[in-house]
């Protein structure tokens, strides 16, 4: 349960406790920036069930349902650029820009792209 959105890339192999998820495999930093997207958070909000306190409950079983596009190695290698920046000088100028290469991606219309915006769930 969280009220907070915190998906951290890592690229050191860190170990964590139980009240974490570590997820492994190909095009990691872009994961990690679609899950720290507003285009996820949007999504967030209504596919993980809300618990008391303005908690949300985040289960594999509700991250199955969002649907995540697959990408290159060279797509993931200008994400984990950015990830990497943002993770060691966070700006929200870098977050809007990986927003944006998102909703390139997915190929939002301008009307999708202000309907969701540019969400912040601290």
């Amino acid at each position: 349960m969280t009220k907070y959105m915190p998906f951290v890339y890592d690229e050191a192999n860190f170990l964590t406790n139980q009240k974490c998820f570590i997820i492994t495999g190909q095009n990691m930093a872009y994961l990690n920036a679609f899950l720290n997207s507003s285009l996820f958070k949007y999504c967030f909000r209504d596919s993980f069930p809300e618990l008391q306190g303005g908690t949300r409950e985040l289960s594999k079983i509700f991250f199955d349902k969002i649907p995540v596009k697959l990408v290159s190695l060279e797509q993931n290698e200008i994400f984990r650029k950015i990830v990497n920046s943002v993770q060691s000088d966070y700006t929200i100028e870098q977050t809007k820009y990986i927003d944006t290469l998102l909703f390139d991606l997915y190929n939002l219309t301008t009307e999708e792209r202000k309907v969701i915006g540019y969400v912040e769930i601290k």
